[in-house]
């Protein structure tokens, strides 16, 4: 049983931020200020980073050379967070603190992750997975698409209508940008989005599964 499964969470008394600059450095101040101890987590390239000196703790993880894949390494961090004695681990923004499996990591490692169990990250990591949770508990929801292609993408647009956003289902790629969205306008730019998303994906730039919405 997980304490989120109780409504009860253990207190933290130790905690590892596992991010990195003013991220990490924002977590300890709030730590700080509840009493808590604090741990950080470096790469060599960030051995004078300001994080690694502002945390009460901190230990190096990955190899020279590699000055982000290490943050996303979740061995590396389970790792830290077991030598530190730490009893809780934060994600801070970006890197892992979406994944699922670092949560589900921490949970099996007996320590607390502060954010959603795996199973909520693991839901709202597809957006349209979350969108038909939320329409399935009575809340209003923007008309959506299922999953498109090339082919099916007029289809979807004829029931919705122009101008519509194409959003990827999970992390953004491609032709759909930063934001993980673009506008159609008009049929062209649809099926351009798609398909490109779609070739930029196979190329190794993420996940291709998109859908539409007004």
């Amino acid at each position: 049983m997980q304490p989120w499964d109780t409504g009860i969470v253990p207190p933290i008394r130790k905690l590892l931020v596992a991010n990195r600059g003013e991220i990490a450095i924002r977590v300890f101040r709030a730590a700080y200020e509840l009493d808590i101890e604090t741990v950080a987590v470096y790469t060599w390239e960030d051995r004078s980073s300001l994080h690694r000196l502002k945390a009460d703790e901190a230990y190096q993880i990955g190899d020279v050379g590699r000055p982000l894949q290490p943050y996303l390494d979740i061995s590396a961090i389970i790792g830290a967070a077991a030598e530190s004695g730490a009893d809780a681990v934060h994600p801070g923004y970006g890197f892992l603190s979406e994944n699922p499996d670092l949560a589900s990591a921490c949970a099996d490692a007996g320590l607390t992750f502060v954010g959603p169990p795996p199973e909520v990250l693991r839901l709202c990591g597809n957006k349209m997975r979350a969108q038909a949770a939320a329409a399935a508990a009575g809340l209003p929801v923007l008309k959506q698409s299922s999953e498109v292609t090339a082919d099916t993408a007029m289809e979807a647009a004829a029931a919705i209508g122009f101008p519509l956003f194409v959003k990827a289902a999970a992390r953004p790629c491609g032709a759909l940008g930063a934001a993980g969205r673009a506008v159609a306008g008009d049929q062209a730019k649809l099926v351009a989005i798609v398909t490109n998303g779609a070739t930029n994906a196979r190329g190794g730039r993420g996940p291709h599964s998109s859908f539409t919405t007004a």
